[in-house]
């Protein structure tokens, strides 16, 4: 790792979307027009210097957390691992999706408290920026005085409102024992308890408005940016919209991706579902949508490496030239959350850098977080 560097000969994506050969200089954690006296000098011949990738939603931190139902990992031992993660993809900052849910266990309020709390005092000790998107369940109404203290942190957390109870309680009227199986395995608990606690939740539906409305506006006192998650239709899209949310995350439908996209919103949608050809749940394909001018934005989802081999798919099936295909997972996410210090490479911005081979299948050769630098093999 080095503070100072020049990362020389390669070819450089520059803010107007062109690729120049041209070197980048690096120097106390930001993009400098010149060589700083003690800089370390790399050579990126053949290779394309690009934005570090800005993940907006990520939650494969759970399987490090909790690698298999009942088994728990200590928190600085998982994250470090994410960290690495993180670096071995290009992805310089990680917005973690963090689900505070009703329900017990990994995703409840008593594990968001721990992770809250750990990540304040791990946070810097990593080289990937790692920051919070809180993925309020609307019927957890216990967390609402947590969600106003975590609004007040600093860096602000994201907030995406989540409705999957609604869906939970359709699962369990139509009896798929599976499915509610695999949920309460996940919560630690047997399934009469689970349908018990969905059934109990379920009598919230009426006061889940107001509420939507309350953490709402304890969002906008921070400024914080809000992201309405798997929006259904165009009236839901109009609501959230004039709650603040302007962010639509997975939307399940085209008429919804179209009037966010219509109205100057971002979109999200997940880079696996780009480099899996589809959604494996049956939602709309990411690649499709892209096609159409209907995703503005690819977050990695449950799969860190999706991002960089999104960003390669488009770019092979010409659906999408370099720099657009690279706008969907750095300049376009980095505005998308109100970061205007990263997502290109210009003087004075965030020196997060991933330096890529593509002349193959697409291989990460180095990243830079903040001015710091991790080497993979030249």
């Amino acid at each position: 790792m080095t503070t100072a560097v020049s990362l020389t000969g390669g070819r450089v994506l520059t803010p107007d979307g062109g690729l120049e050969a041209a070197d980048l200089h690096i120097a106390e954690g930001r993009i400098v027009d010149a060589p700083a006296a003690d800089a370390s000098r790399i050579d990126c011949r053949g290779y394309h210097v690009l934005p570090g990738i800005v993940d907006v939603h990520g939650d494969a931190f759970e399987l490090e957390l909790h690698p298999r139902p009942g088994v728990d990992i200590a928190f600085p031992i998982a994250m470090a691992s994410v960290d690495r993660q993180l670096l071995a993809n290009g992805i310089t900052t990680a917005f973690h999706g963090l689900t505070v849910s009703w329900e017990p266990g990994a995703r409840s309020l008593a594990a968001g408290r721990r992770f809250m709390a750990e990540l304040q005092v791990l946070a810097p000790r990593f080289m990937a920026d790692h920051r919070v998107q809180l993925r309020w369940e609307t019927f957890a109404h216990d967390a609402i005085d947590d969600i106003a203290e975590w609004l007040t942190l600093h860096p602000t957390p994201a907030l995406a409102f989540n409705d999957h109870t609604t869906s939970t309680l359709e699962t369990v009227k139509a009896g798929d024992h599976q499915k509610l199986n695999k949920w309460a395995q996940r919560a630690g608990v047997t399934l009469e308890q689970y349908l018990a606690q969905v059934e109990a939740v379920g009598q919230r539906a009426a006061e889940v408005p107001a509420k939507i409305r309350e953490v709402a506006e304890l969002a906008r006192r921070q400024d914080a940016i809000m992201l309405a998650h798997d929006e259904r239709t165009g009236a839901e899209r109009t609501r959230h919209r004039d709650l603040g949310m302007r962010v639509s995350e997975f939307p399940l439908a085209r008429g919804v991706a179209a009037d966010a996209m219509a109205g100057g919103e971002h979109v999200v949608m997940g880079g696996p579902n780009v480099i899996r050809g589809g959604s494996h749940t049956g939602a709309l394909s990411a690649e499709e949508a892209i096609g159409e001018g209907l995703c503005s934005v690819l977050a990695s989802d449950y799969y860190y490496p999706s991002l960089l081999h999104a960003a390669e798919r488009l770019v092979e099936s010409r659906l999408r030239s370099l720099d657009e295909a690279w706008d969907l997972v750095s300049r376009n996410p980095a505005a998308a959350m109100g970061l205007d210090d990263r997502g290109t490479l210009e003087t004075g911005r965030r020196a997060d850098v991933a330096v890529v081979d593509c002349t193959g299948p697409w291989r990460l050769v180095h990243t830079v977080a903040g001015g710091k630098i991790v080497s993979f093999g030249g």
